[in-house]
């Protein structure tokens, strides 16, 4: 083993006699199943002595285990000082205000300029590697063109502990955003499984159960604007695309996107008039247990400046 792995070791009491050994793993070791499963694939995951293959073995009570877990790789990509909102902060994580047009990790096409190498700067590369060396951190995203609060991990520990809210969706999340036409009912629940358009590879599409992620947002409309509403989405589930899938899937998609909708002829001209080029959807709320000191916390987050101005040209 090399220098650069943690060693977590110990031994199974008699409590765990039955219990499956990725559960008792991650129970004794803080890490999620689905990372514990992983160090397994890798052989990384030792019980009395023998490298354990079987996530699903049922343990008799007594076992030793020793478990090596990789430093993380160096972040391939780079610190720059880009500016950054920072709305919360501490050693184990932290929550940036992201503006619209700011990629959040690099990509093809998008090698820097990212909130990734804002944080490497900002952080000194005192991020979480859980999410491998171009997504150092990142624990959920939010699109390019969505303005809003994201949290970042800084430790492993705190990036497990977020993964796992975000997996039993116990992350609360509300979006602001401005669609067409008026929702009816005015509030109500969307749930239909998200995946890759047939089509166009690049969308996503709300597909049968069993062929995509299984979805749910509930919204509700805060104001009527003309031709438009401005409404709340709850996401129960974080897919890909949810809120613009979910809202379009129904009659009304977000102004401005330039994906899932196609703003009426009677709608350009308040778009215009705003100067307004993206799809109008801001991650205004995010709450959360904190993965370390276990305090509930939540944010709040103004609608965005060029936000306010698209629903001051509609509510004329």
């Amino acid at each position: 083993m090399s220098g650069g792995e943690s060693i977590i070791s110990g031994e199974f009491g008699a409590q765990c006699a039955g219990q499956r050994l990725d559960k008792a793993i991650a129970e004794a070791s803080g890490l999620s199943r689905q990372r514990v499963q992983a160090l397994m694939a890798e052989g990384r995951v030792v019980l009395d002595g023998v490298p354990a293959k079987h996530a699903s073995l049922k343990l008799s009570g007594g076992e030793t285990y020793v478990i090596s877990v990789p430093e993380a790789a160096p972040a391939a990509a780079l610190a720059q000082d880009i500016p950054l909102n920072v709305v919360f902060e501490d050693e184990h994580l932290i929550v940036v205000d992201k503006p619209a047009g700011l990629v959040v990790h690099p990509a093809a096409g998008n090698p820097d300029g990212t909130l990734v190498n804002a944080l490497l700067h900002h952080c000194k590369g005192q991020l979480s590697g859980i999410g491998g060396v171009a997504r150092p951190g990142i624990v959920h995203r939010i699109d390019k063109d969505t303005s809003g609060l994201l949290v970042v991990a800084k430790t492993d520990k705190a990036h497990e502990g977020l993964a796992a809210q975000f997996a039993d969706h116990s992350i609360v999340r509300a979006y602001l955003a401005v669609v067409a036409g008026h929702p009816a009912p005015p509030a109500g629940t969307v749930t239909g499984a998200i995946g890759r358009s047939s089509r166009d590879r690049k969308k996503m599409a709300m597909v049968d159960e069993g062929r995509g992620k299984h979805a749910v947002t509930h919204y509700r409309t805060l104001k009527l604007l003309g031709e438009a509403a401005s409404v709340e989405c709850r996401l129960e589930t974080g897919r890909t695309h949810q809120a613009r899938v979910h809202m379009s899937s129904i009659g009304h998609p977000l102004l401005g996107d330039p994906v899932y909708g196609r703003s009426s002829a009677r709608l350009r001209p308040a778009l215009a008039a705003a100067n307004f080029a993206r799809q109008a959807l801001h991650a205004a709320e995010l709450g959360f247990i904190h993965p370390v000191t276990q305090e509930k916390i939540r944010f709040v987050s103004e609608l965005p400046a060029d936000m306010r101005k698209l629903i001051d040209a509609l509510d004329h």
